[in-house]
């Protein structure tokens, strides 16, 4: 279910910092396990953003999302400058906010320069709220209820449009006045090695128009005026390492720009997506950004001169590559079990609730222990979250130091698809969140408190004593 270390010397937590062998590089926060500015200090203790850790659970509580701002924005500029620097035409970037949509996250990803991606009517409300400009927000989804499309079209964001049901319902709803710029979301059939839940772009996904139709949509939306096309959209899946998937894609996509031309469609904007990987333990190896946006806009601009297309404006949206690696776990340690020549559980005081994806995709992660940054890796233990699930299990077999309860455990790459995931499971409350940045923490989420647990809970009065 979740990965063992690798064999060989472990030495201490602190093989995990970044590490800078040029001064003169900028590291590709998606090939790092810790935020760029993760240091240990002269007491030993984990360092992020310039503040303690263990000081940050003592002032804001355990478990505890802990945000860098320096390797989110280096994240962001990193896929904005490498567009400006390798494509010719316009290009923009959008964050993919289903991996972590809330008002910071959003509103530092807009300071950047950067649009967002949305896929619901609630991930759209905060965006806007978090101040981000209407022309810069794409709502995406394959199943947006008419509330959604409204609140959409009133908020003059750009529609993807996933299917026929929906197209067929924008042109019901829409207002003569009003035309509706959507774009096209397209199944291009391209596989690649990741999850089986989490392959988009293959035939046989719950999302976008299947290709044999595309002659048909064509058709279809050439012939509805309120319906303002500007662009196609396909997106092949998450976390993947391969370039050459990535770039199939692309010229697939300019294909369907040169189709689109037959019905007098001026299609003038082209989204590949996201999917770039991360690295979450030792062995992974993705593409730096950098290496992930040369190679796309090479394939792009090559297969536009081929056709003699004018270079549409490039669009992508990465989300996991530019938040995962930001944000780190701090949870305290507790109680302990032994079970002699088989396995030693150490419990921490979230799991599931606060982090579902080792149960739920049997995602792997990599740990160290915030005061014992320096002391040898001497133990081998499975980290168990505290809910009633056997399968609570947030890292097995994970090296640690000798541990004691109240030491404060730090699980890495955390940022994406962890708090957006996140549940009242067991009526656990939801962690805070700090964005930290020079020595500052702010709190950006809340604490959920046992109110907040029934505030939308009803009794009815027959049932009351």
């Amino acid at each position: 279910m979740v990965s063992t270390h690798p064999t060989g010397v472990q030495h201490s937590g602190s093989q995990y910092l970044p590490q800078r062998h040029d001064t003169s590089a900028n590291p590709s926060p998606n090939q790092e396990l810790l935020p760029l500015t993760a240091r240990v200090h002269h007491h030993d203790l984990l360092e992020i953003g310039g503040c303690d850790v263990t000081t940050l659970v003592e002032q804001f509580g355990s478990p505890l999302y802990i945000l860098d701002e320096e390797t989110l924005r280096s994240a962001c500029q990193q896929y904005r400058d490498a567009f400006k620097q390798y494509y010719k035409g316009e290009s923009q970037v959008l964050y993919a906010s289903k991996a972590w949509n809330c008002l910071a996250v959003c509103a530092i990803a807009a300071s950047e320069g950067l649009g967002i991606d949305v896929v619901s009517g609630g991930e759209l409300y905060t965006a806007l709220q978090a101040g981000v400009s209407p022309n810069k927000i794409y709502l995406h989804g394959n199943n947006k209820s008419r509330e959604e499309l409204i609140l959409a079209i009133e908020s003059d964001v750009t529609i993807v449009a996933d299917n026929w049901y929906e197209l067929r319902t924008l042109v019901e709803i829409a207002q003569p006045s009003l035309p509706i710029r959507i774009m096209l979301r397209l199944t291009p059939g391209i596989e690649c090695h990741t999850h089986e839940y989490i392959r988009t772009g293959h035939l046989d996904s719950k999302f976008g128009f299947d290709p044999n139709d595309l002659d048909e949509v064509f058709a279809f939306v050439s012939q509805q005026p309120i319906l303002h096309c500007v662009g196609v959209h396909a997106h092949i899946g998450s976390q993947i390492f391969e370039r050459q998937p990535h770039q199939d894609l692309a010229a697939v996509m300019v294909q369907w720009l040169r189709d689109a031309r037959k019905y007098g469609l001026n299609i003038t904007e082209l989204n590949v997506g996201g999917g770039l990987g991360v690295k979450y333990i030792e062995s992974d190896d993705p593409p730096s950004i950098e290496e992930w946006v040369k190679a796309i806009c090479e394939v792009i601009q090559a297969a536009c001169a081929a056709e003699n297309l004018p270079l549409p404006k490039l669009l992508s949206e990465p989300g996991r590559s530019l938040i995962a690696t930001a944000c780190v776990t701090a949870y305290t340690i507790g109680s302990s079990k032994v079970i002699p020549e088989i396995r030693t559980y150490v419990a921490i005081d979230g799991g599931m609730s606060d982090n579902p994806r080792p149960i739920t995709y049997q995602s792997v992660y990599r740990a160290v222990v915030a005061n014992k940054m320096s002391s040898p890796l001497t133990q081998t233990v499975t980290i168990a979250g505290k809910h009633c699930e056997s399968g609570d299990i947030l890292i097995k077999n994970a090296l640690l130091p000798k541990t004691e309860p109240g030491d404060i455990l730090v699980v890495m790459g955390t940022g994406a698809y962890n708090y957006s995931m996140a549940s009242n499971y067991n009526r656990l409350p939801r962690p805070a969140a700090v964005v930290v940045a020079n020595g500052e923490a702010n709190l950006i989420l809340q604490r959920e408190t046992y109110e907040d647990l029934i505030r939308q809970d009803r009794l009815p009065e027959r049932l009351k004593k």
